[in-house]
């Protein structure tokens, strides 16, 4: 690519962040959601998509720590698909407390926003917010398998991005934020068992019962209950965005008579 082709795609890209961009076909979106499910229910498949969940979960550990004015020391990502954030700060408090139960949220509410971007047609701008937030996050991690799983997730959506058709780029787009929103129940269901087979008390919802003295099944319905929240509304922006489909959702679109 020359000199006079990279300035037009960086102009393109640079007028698109700022124009909204056509909804997909319907089949598209239905694709995707049935492609992001398979990815989350075939065992296989979510020990790889799995890591893209881990680094959603611990850039909300990171985030909110840092917006409840802790210090972030460092996030490690690790083969086996889980991670973890340590921050500087009171052991004990609001911000603690907030910055545990960021964790598990974290993927849903940011497929959700995701969703929020595509349905109002913004898909160009969804990819370069998820670029960005990589390229953040990386700054932030210490250890060789999760510097290369964060770049191998951002060089390929800016791949995406950069080189692919708007088609591409759509399916790319509903792909990935329907994979965040059905994934955000599989990981909340997997710490249970984790905490009826081991009891070691080292999980977030364990983490919340000491901070809070509530009990950590109560933190994990709040975690399943955030998770399912953002699925139906997620998917009720992302197919009532799209022609011939509307699923009406609280403060979402209305959808026409008969």
């Amino acid at each position: 690519m020359d000199t006079g082709d990279l300035i037009d795609r960086s102009s393109s890209i640079a007028e698109r962040l700022t124009t909204t961009q056509a909804a997909p076909p319907s089949w598209l979106v239905l694709a995707t959601a049935v492609a992001a499910l398979i990815l989350v229910g075939y065992g296989p498949l979510w020990r790889v998509t799995r890591n893209v969940v881990t680094i959603a979960h611990e850039g909300g550990h990171a985030l909110v720590a840092l917006l409840s004015g802790r210090r972030l020391n460092a996030i490690t990502l690790h083969s086996d698909t889980s991670g973890l954030t340590v921050s500087s700060g009171k052991p004990y408090g609001f911000g603690m407390i907030l910055t545990a139960l960021a964790g598990y949220p974290a993927p849903p509410l940011v497929g959700l926003g995701f969703a929020a971007l595509l349905g109002a047609g913004r898909i160009t701008l969804m990819l370069w917010i998820a670029i960005a937030a990589l390229a953040v996050m990386l700054v932030m991690i210490r250890n060789v398998y999760g510097v290369v799983s964060v770049l191998t997730t951002g060089a390929l959506v800016f791949g995406v991005s950069w080189f692919g058709s708007d088609a591409l780029q759509a399916g790319f787009a509903y792909l990935a934020t329907w994979l965040l929103l059905l994934a955000g129940s599989r990981p909340v269901l997997e710490l249970q068992r984790t905490r009826s087979r081991m009891r070691d008390g080292t999980t977030d919802a364990d983490q919340l019962a000491r901070l809070t003295r509530l009990p950590g099944l109560l933190w994990v319905g709040v975690f399943l209950a955030v998770a399912l929240g953002a699925l139906v509304a997620g998917a009720g922006l992302l197919l009532s965005a799209t022609a011939g489909i509307c699923l009406p959702i609280p403060g979402g679109t209305d959808c026409p008579a008969g």
